[in-house]
């Protein structure tokens, strides 16, 4: 059993104190190490809480001239 979200526990809802129990451990900071969220439910989670900032018109960063450049050139 996993606790991140490949093995489901935490992507699909389930409160990291019954985590704890299940999996055994003494401390709930020992689970949250277990538990981090990825890349993907941090980005779902902003967009669910920020509907109106985050819209589907996103412009493509590497069609921009000046941005690349300044990246370049880092």
């Amino acid at each position: 059993m996993e606790v991140g979200c490949d093995g489901g526990f935490v992507c699909g809802g389930v409160p990291l104190p019954y985590i704890r129990d299940i999996f055994g451990h003494f401390d709930l900071s020992t689970t949250e190490i277990y538990a981090r969220a990825s890349t993907e439910a941090k980005r779902k989670a902003l967009e669910a809480a920020y509907p109106d900032v985050v819209t589907d018109d996103l412009p493509e960063w590497n069609q921009d001239p000046g941005l690349l450049d300044w990246l370049t050139n880092l």
